[in-house]
């Protein structure tokens, strides 16, 4: 699979977020400096060739809620609390809200 430069970015930067973290789609978009590429980060991470090694599980939506991934919703929670992400119902506990530096 070829991957265009823009998802090679979004995976290099995922690639980021520790165990027991999770991103915002639009916190990624912003961390590669496209702050408008919410939606352009998730097609990105739906195409991620290596899940077991860039943790795409960990990105969720804005409002910490789960979002979308290919095992679906129920899969992606599990991996997450197995990390010890904290969830309060659907939406994931502000302390495992991972900020990419920035300079």
């Amino acid at each position: 699979m070829s991957l265009s430069e823009f998802d090679r970015r979004v995976l290099e930067k995922v690639a980021q977020i520790p165990r027991g973290k999770v991103a915002a789609y639009g916190e990624v978009a912003r961390a590669i400096g496209k702050k408008k590429a919410a939606r352009a980060v998730g097609n990105a991470l739906a195409k991620n060739p290596y899940p077991i090694i860039i943790p795409c599980h960990r990105v969720v939506k804005a409002n910490l809620s789960l979002g979308e991934y290919s095992g679906g919703a129920d899969k992606k929670k599990k991996l997450l609390e197995k990390e010890g992400v904290i969830f309060i119902g659907k939406t994931v506990r502000h302390e495992h809200v991972f900020k990419f530096y920035r300079s």
